[in-house]
């Protein structure tokens, strides 16, 4: 028998920064996916195996190695999802450092850590395999950790004792709604051994899909009545999320007054932005004016980015060849590089769409257009031998 969980991306539309300080933000899903199958071994064998195949590495550890470092953690099933403490990290670290990580690959190892810690910590000591593969791009904004920590702890939970599934549904479904608030808990605990301080966004997302709004870990979701279409540019450039936002919060802790106003004014573009994708347009003239408002709030919150510091030049390349075409364009997740959003009217042509592309292409970028709003985390079971 063996699980596969699927998990989406996900876009920040309003909100980005200001949400980790306690603000509103607006997040939605996309029909970009991590994927990670889980098949149990026989009990004779001894191994917990992580295979991740779009960067090339697999790692193995022997289940008794595994026991000696995680032997304080008392019974290694927890049915309440807890925090990892720095102790066991440093353990846990070590032990991934053991598998000669690349040099090259160092930025994935707090990941590895992770899966470490919610497999142990939900399922215990079972010899399995673990494959994991991705369509998003590590570190560039669209919630690729996030969807790793979900879909790992989607496949783990389904063989754990915590949830009770129906093992012979044929296809993809979905877990109870209590046994998703379980879920969407273990993978923050799985964020923020990647991350330090997640606001929660990036794993509820993944977990529940659609559109929600956010707010000091409260979460509520949001019935989108306007289609949306969104370009989403891969700048490719790498950045450190954890520094990124340690930046904004040195800047709030010199000018409080200063901040705290431009983090106020992001929270109102969050807000008008719910307000805004909620509306029944009642005709495509309706429809059109509901859209320039919301061009107008995109260009307004990516100047309130650019303030508080998380910009970087391959963004602003990305906003000057957009603006070129009147099309409005934001960064999207921590910035400092990572993806743009840029948005695309609904009667816009796709000869416009194709030149926008081509030209961002030609700096070296990556574009492509994803889905908004599709469904959470999902897993589906296979019983051939």
């Amino acid at each position: 028998m063996e699980v596969t969980a699927r998990a989406p991306g996900k876009i920040i539309l309003a909100g980005e920064h200001a949400v980790v300080h306690g603000y509103t933000a607006v997040a939605s899903s996309i029909d970009l996916y991590t994927v990670a199958t889980l098949r149990l071994r026989p009990d004779g064998e001894d191994t917990i195996n992580l295979q991740l195949k779009d960067v090339g590495l697999d790692f193995s550890w022997p289940i008794q190695k595994i026991k000696e470092v995680v032997a304080h953690l008392g019974s290694p099933f927890s049915s309440t999802p807890t925090s990892c403490s720095l102790e066991i990290i440093k353990s846990l670290t070590a032990l991934v450092d053991e598998q000669s990580f690349p040099e090259a690959r160092i930025g994935l190892a707090s990941g590895v850590c992770a899966f470490l810690w919610l497999y142990t910590s939900i399922l215990g000591f079972k010899p399995a395999t673990v494959i994991v593969t991705s369509q998003l791009p590590v570190g560039a904004g669209l919630g690729s950790s996030a969807a790793y920590c979900v879909t790992l702890s989607a496949a783990l939970l389904a063989f754990s004792d915590s949830v009770k599934v129906d093992m012979s549904q044929k296809g993809w479904f979905i877990f109870k709604e209590a046994e998703v608030e379980l879920l969407n808990k273990w993978a923050f605990e799985g964020e923020k051994i990647i991350h330090g301080k997640p606001s929660g966004v990036d794993n509820s997302v993944s977990t529940f899909g659609n559109m929600i709004k956010f707010k000091s870990g409260s979460m509520t979701r949001i019935d989108s009545n306007m289609p949306l279409r969104m370009l989403i540019t891969n700048t490719k450039v790498g950045r450190d999320t954890k520094a990124l936002v340690a930046n904004v919060s040195s800047r709030k802790s010199k000018h409080p007054e200063v901040m705290g106003s431009v983090l106020n004014a992001i929270e109102f573009i969050s807000e008008e932005w719910s307000n805004i994708i909620q509306l029944h347009a009642l005709d495509d003239l309706s429809l059109a004016a509901n859209e320039e408002r919301l061009i107008e709030l995109m260009e307004m919150n990516q100047g309130l980015l650019l303030s508080i510091g998380v910009s970087h030049a391959a963004i602003e390349t990305v906003l000057q060849t957009t603006m070129k075409y009147k099309l409005a364009s934001k960064l999207t997740g921590a910035g400092g590089g990572g993806c743009v959003l840029t948005f695309l009217p609904i009667q816009l042509s796709e000869t416009i769409v194709d030149k926008v592309v081509g030209e961002l292409e030609s700096f070296g970028f990556q574009c492509f257009a994803a889905g908004i709003g599709g469904k959470g985390v999902q897993i589906s079971f296979d019983s051939s031998p």
